[in-house]
């Protein structure tokens, strides 16, 4: 059965490239026409309210959270994306072809979130460059807050569900499995899995076969 001409699909196009903005990149004239003035005030009207700043040919899902008060800039590289559900708050810089996917939150705390270029962050991904004590000497809401701050290097991918606690710096090319929790630093073209994430090889040692069964073993 043909599409009914009459019924108006942008709506439910927007709300596609909300959760899968890779397709906002892929976009003919015909659907930019309508995508890339819509992207535009979006973004214009973000920068007036936050904190934010935002390169060239990005993408940010109306239904995406940022927060970012003066002093907590975030900056957004060009070709970079957020996807919807995910919520931000600055200080957090990305790099160039970022792709932030859908309910992803990240907290810069006091000394940021640095994300390199080419950092690809599944769904559900959880970063907090912040953390608090447990002393029983005050209650938890009461316990100072400190911060070093998270770094991730250029072409890092985190696969869904990886949490970064505080203070890690995931190295250049590495590698993180779905569902770990990583709270020591990792060294360059690391593959990394489990909770607590250990490492389970290095992308330059391994044949093209191993790395593909791994990549199916630890779900990215």
């Amino acid at each position: 059965m043909s599409k009914n001409k009459e019924i108006d699909y942008i709506p439910q196009h927007k709300l596609r490239l909300s959760f899968m903005p890779w397709l906002y990149f892929r976009l003919k004239d015909k659907h930019l026409s309508w995508a890339k003035p819509w992207q535009d005030t979006l973004q214009q009207q973000l920068m007036s309210l936050e904190t934010v700043d935002i390169a060239e040919r990005c993408f940010i899902a109306p239904e995406a959270k940022l927060f970012a008060e003066p002093g907590r800039l975030i900056k957004i590289g060009e070709g970079s994306f957020v996807a919807a559900d995910s919520v931000l708050h600055g200080p957090i810089s990305m790099g160039s072809q970022v792709s932030i996917n859908h309910h992803c939150s990240l907290d810069g705390g006091r000394h940021g979130i640095h994300i390199g270029d080419n950092c690809r962050l599944a769904p559900y991904c959880t970063l907090y460059a912040f953390n608090h004590g447990m002393s029983l000497e005050k209650p938890i809401h009461a316990q100072a807050v400190n911060s070093k701050g998270i770094t991730l290097g250029n072409d890092v991918w985190l696969g869904a569900r990886v949490g970064i606690v505080d203070g890690v710096r995931i190295g250049h090319h590495a590698v993180v499995g779905m569902g770990s929790l990583v709270s020591k630093d990792v060294p360059d073209y690391a593959i990394m899995a489990g909770n607590p994430a250990r490492l389970i090889g290095d992308r330059r040692e391994l044949s093209e076969e191993e790395l593909q069964r791994l990549a199916d073993e630890i779900g990215l």
